[in-house]
């Protein structure tokens, strides 16, 4: 029996420290969530997954589970081809959890299930040709045509955050060199201050005080974190990361040419630190600046539930199609 349109579904995000499952109605609200480690061998994060979602079930009357996966999906959205993070090569992921919890399972790249989400319930509402940008450890994108989320042909597409920016740059976890991801991301943040600290040394810099005492400590968060606190090799970063996302949204503009962009992930919760010089460079940067509407840059509304938010809303649909 298919369970009718407006069910209540499950949304799974698989974090590197813990997986969340929520229960989420068809307005896009978390009735009801549940927390557990993440493990690090695929046998042990299916019996998680398996139990948040049994636990959840046991309490709630859901329809289908959604789950937002940061890698590669296959275009049925049944196969996590590649996850850098997790322990599933060519995995049948929909499969096995299906058969595990007695319900259908759909898989979705993490930034297109929080893309979906923005555009159903959050900043992207009334967007028509949508970008999303999620800056964390890496750089996610998304891209979203009236309604439609683009895969590509093999279920890969937008891998924005490996477009090369800089020949023989910083190296990427990929394997090439320059990566966007590398100059502008939580991870990049870090580095560039670490640079910075090497190069241009700043004795009333408390990050330069930390540093000396533990390296460490010099995290993405603790450089947004020190930024907001008036830090001059922070603020210094944080520009050179500003830099970049111009840069970066300029070459999106220029090839999708979209009318909103949303820029979510981690990062976005430091928006009001390098949103609006990123806004310039990108203004100066895209093709035919004079001649062209410039598309409207946004954070997200959704925050860290996006993700699960739009992989349950997705399964839900996959219901009645």
């Amino acid at each position: 029996m298919t369970p009718a349109v407006g069910a209540l579904t499950v949304g799974i995000d698989i974090g590197g420290t813990s997986i969340r499952a929520s229960v989420v109605d068809e307005s896009g609200q978390i009735l009801d969530s549940v927390r557990m480690p993440t493990p690090n061998s695929a046998w042990a994060l299916e019996d998680s997954i398996t139990r948040a979602v049994n636990k959840l079930a046991s309490r709630h009357t859901v329809g289908a589970v959604g789950l937002a996966v940061a890698g590669f999906v296959t275009l049925d959205r049944q196969i996590v081809r590649f996850a850098p993070h997790l322990p599933w090569v060519d995995a049948p992921i929909g499969r096995i959890l299906s058969d595990r919890v007695g319900l259908p399972v759909i898989l979705e790249h993490d930034a297109n299930a929080a893309a979906w989400a923005e555009w159903k319930f959050g900043a992207a509402v009334r967007g028509h040709n949508i970008v999303l940008v999620a800056i964390g450890t890496g750089i996610g994108g998304a891209l979203l045509t009236d309604g439609q989320l683009y895969r590509g042909s093999y279920g890969v597409a937008p891998e924005l955050g490996h477009i090369q920016v800089v020949p023989n740059g910083r190296g990427c976890p990929c394997g090439k060199h320059g990566c966007w991801e590398r100059y502008c991301s939580g991870t990049a943040l870090a580095d560039t201050a670490i640079e910075l600290l090497a190069t241009e040394p700043e004795e009333s810099s408390i990050l330069m005080q930390e540093a000396m005492i533990d390296p460490d400590t010099i995290t993405g968060r603790r450089v947004a974190t020190a930024a907001a606190d008036g830090d001059p090799i922070a603020l210094a970063a944080m520009d050179e990361f500003a830099q970049w996302l111009g840069v970066g949204l300029a070459m999106v503009s220029d090839v999708f040419d979209p009318d909103l962009i949303v820029i979510a992930g981690g990062v976005s919760s430091s928006a009001q630190l390098f949103l609006d010089t990123a806004r310039e460079h990108y203004g100066a940067l895209i093709t035919g600046a004079a001649h062209r509407t410039r598309a409207r840059i946004r954070t997200a509304q959704l925050g860290e539930s996006a993700g699960l938010i739009g992989a349950a809303d997705l399964a839900r649909a996959a219901l009645v199609n």
